[in-house]
């Protein structure tokens, strides 16, 4: 499996960015995706997940809801994030990442994922 992710980039506070992760190598539909951020300095963090088919979770970490929303198309292996009002404390690298047998209750957790991308950064100033 690989995950490509694509779409950051350096952003005014209030502004919209949409972060892509295009997946090969495996049955897309079947995996459980999130994506991940990491500021410089602390620790890696969830920011949002979708399940595959068959299921139905879907969450979002606090300080983004009602900003972003994660989406995925199954037709182009594709997991989508997009970033409206943006804020200054969203700068970080993201990730994408899947994992095909993850529980839904641990989907917060980047200890659950299996497969990683190469990570986007997002730069918002202000």
């Amino acid at each position: 499996v690989q995950l490509q992710a694509s779409g950051g980039g350096l952003v005014q506070a209030g502004g919209s960015l949409r972060l892509s992760c295009v997946f090969s190598g495996g049955a897309f539909s079947r995996y459980f995706m999130g994506w991940f951020r990491q500021a410089p300095g602390k620790e890696r963090e969830f920011v949002a997940c979708i399940s595959g088919l068959g299921r139905s979770t879907l969450k979002y970490t606090e300080s983004v809801k009602g900003r972003f929303t994660i989406s995925r198309d199954n037709a182009k292996n594709t997991v989508s994030l997009q970033m409206n009002s943006l804020k200054p404390e969203d700068t970080a690298v993201y990730y994408c990442a899947g994992d095909r047998s993850l529980i839904a209750g641990l989907a917060t957790s980047p200890d659950a994922y299996d497969h990683w991308g190469q990570g986007t950064q997002v730069t918002v100033s202000s």
